[in-house]
C-alpha cells in the first residue's frame, strides 16, 4: 500500500491519475528545491507529471532542468506516495502517484525555463519544514536522518 499525504479524496469528486516524479537534489547538507509564486506561493521538490508515452526518469531529467535550470545524474528511487489534490493550473482534480529519487545535482546549465519557477539552495533543516507538501517533506526528513 502507497501511504497517503495530504488531504483525503473529497466524496462523490471524480479524480484523473497523475503520476510524477521528484528529486532530493543534495550538495553537503543543502537542498536544491524550486519556488513556484504562482498559483500558490510554494516551496517544492523539482518535478512534476509524466507525460503520456514518457519514461520516468526522462520526465525526472526533464522537470529537474524545467525548473531549477540544472542537470542532474544517479537517480535511485526512495519510494512513493500519494495524493489528491485540485490542480488549477490544468483545471481539474487528480490523485497524484508521487514518486521521489536521491539525484546528484550536476550542473547548473542557466536559469529555469518554465515560468514562475526560481531555483535556490536551502539547507536540508530547513527544507524539512518549509516545503509546501507533505509527503515532499516526509521524504526529506527521511533524508535528513541518514546524513
Amino acid at each position: 500500500m502507497i501511504r497517503r499525504y495530504g488531504e483525503p479524496p473529497v466524496k462523490g469528486q471524480r479524480y484523473s491519475h497523475r503520476p510524477g516524479v521528484y528529486a532530493v537534489l543534495l550538495r553537503g547538507r543543502s537542498l536544491l528545491v524550486t519556488h513556484q509564486a504562482d498559483p500558490d506561493d510554494e516551496f517544492q521538490l523539482p518535478g512534476g507529471g509524466v507525460d503520456p508515452g514518457e519514461q520516468p526518469l526522462a520526465a525526472l531529467h526533464r522537470e529537474v532542468f524545467e525548473e531549477t535550470g540544472w542537470s542532474m545524474g544517479k537517480p535511485v528511487r526512495l519510494g512513493a506516495f500519494r495524493r489528491f489534490a485540485y490542480m488549477p493550473e490544468y483545471d481539474r482534480w487528480a490523485e497524484k502517484l508521487c514518486t521521489i529519487y536521491l539525484a546528484r545535482p550536476l550542473r547548473d546549465l542557466g536559469p529555469p525555463t518554465e515560468p514562475g519557477h526560481t531555483a535556490l539552495w536551502m539547507p536540508i533543516e530547513v527544507a524539512c519544514d518549509r516545503l509546501d507538501n507533505a509527503g515532499d517533506r516526509a521524504f526529506v526528513r527521511q533524508v535528513a536522518s541518514a546524513l
